[in-house]
């Protein structure tokens, strides 16, 4: 586990991200970072490489879709995500 504050800056709040997060994310400055609450109620921060796949996993993982609803998801994602599942 990484921990990192937030901090205000003018009007917003930020937090700073470190290289090692960055790493972790395969991310770098300018790329879109994206929240999602989890089923827990945990925060996820995902790059948009994990986005890519992630109607397609959650499609998988929690409805009836058959092979190819979940394969269309993929290849709507990887254009979109860049995704390299």
């Amino acid at each position: 586990m990484i921990e990192s504050k937030i901090r205000k800056v003018g009007n917003s709040a930020v937090m700073t991200l470190t290289t090692e997060m960055l790493t972790l994310l395969d991310a770098k400055e300018g790329d879109a970072l994206f929240v999602v609450r989890e089923d827990d109620g945990s925060l996820k921060i995902m790059a948009l490489l994990e986005m890519g796949c992630a109607r397609a996993m959650n499609l998988a993982a929690y409805t009836n879709a058959d092979f190819a609803e979940i394969a269309a998801a993929y290849a709507f994602g990887i254009p979109k995500g860049q995704c390299l599942c």
